[in-house]
């Protein structure tokens, strides 16, 4: 079996190192992933690349036992801090991958092999859509938003301004990176939307550096915050 799940979860904590290290932070805090969620691609894999394509119905069936104590253990996750504003569509999501599993265990109790097969197909697009929830658009986005997080959640209550321009230049760097992001195909057709948001959020983190520079704590802070709201109107481009 492949164990994309645990290879991806690395992956995205050795990508927070860097950051972790410089700030001293929980590398969890600011990691987009939910363990739980990925460990439970290796049952997904299993249903969705060989059981199903093979029509294999008794497989499919034995699958059950193996998805219930990994939706328990989902069902318990806790979002990590740079994705608690994803809170509520996780739990949505949460809602219609329990509904999903459910039909699952109630239609391998039966004897209709389509019915079967079909919700299977539905319990792999529920699965697959949680793992949207969470997922940044692109690279350039989560490696923004890391940044963005240690300055909105730590620095900012703080009041630790020379904290803050010690990352401006990098942030300002990651955000012209945002501009020239390429996104996937299933999302090419809001490319322009999303370079016009994306060169807003250039503006508004060049914006917070000229404002550093007054040392005046009020004008800060409101850059801050223009920041972090252009930000949220990136994201939502996406909605």
């Amino acid at each position: 079996m492949k164990k994309l799940s645990i290879a991806l979860f690395v992956l995205i904590i050795l990508s927070t190192a860097n950051l972790f290290a410089q700030h001293q932070l929980d590398s969890t805090e600011i990691t987009w992933g939910v363990p739980e969620l990925f460990e439970f691609h290796d049952v997904i894999y299993v249903i969705w690349h060989e059981a199903y394509p093979a029509k294999d119905i008794p497989a499919l069936k034995a699958m059950t036992e193996k998805i219930k104590p990994y939706m328990e253990k989902i069902n318990n996750a806790k979002l990590p801090g740079i994705s608690h504003d994803k809170q509520s569509k996780w739990d949505e999501g949460l809602k219609v991958l329990n509904a999903s599993a459910e039909n699952y265990y109630n239609m391998a109790a039966g004897n209709d092999d389509q019915k079967m097969l079909d919700a299977a197909e539905k319990l792999h697009a529920d699965y697959e859509m949680m793992v949207r929830v969470l997922k940044p658009v692109t690279k350039e986005v989560d490696d923004y938003h890391k940044v963005l997080y240690v300055i909105y959640h730590k620095y900012l209550p703080a009041k630790d301004y020379k904290a803050i321009e010690g990352v401006i230049d990098e942030l300002i760097a990651k955000a012209e990176a945002c501009v020239d992001a390429k996104l996937s195909k299933k999302l090419e057709g809001k490319t322009e939307q999303f370079r016009s948001e994306a060169t807003k959020l250039v503006e508004k983190t060049k914006a917070l550096k000229t404002a550093l520079q007054t040392n005046d704590a009020k004008t800060i802070d409101k850059a801050v915050d223009a920041m972090h709201s252009q930000y949220q109107d990136l994201e939502k481009v996406f909605d």
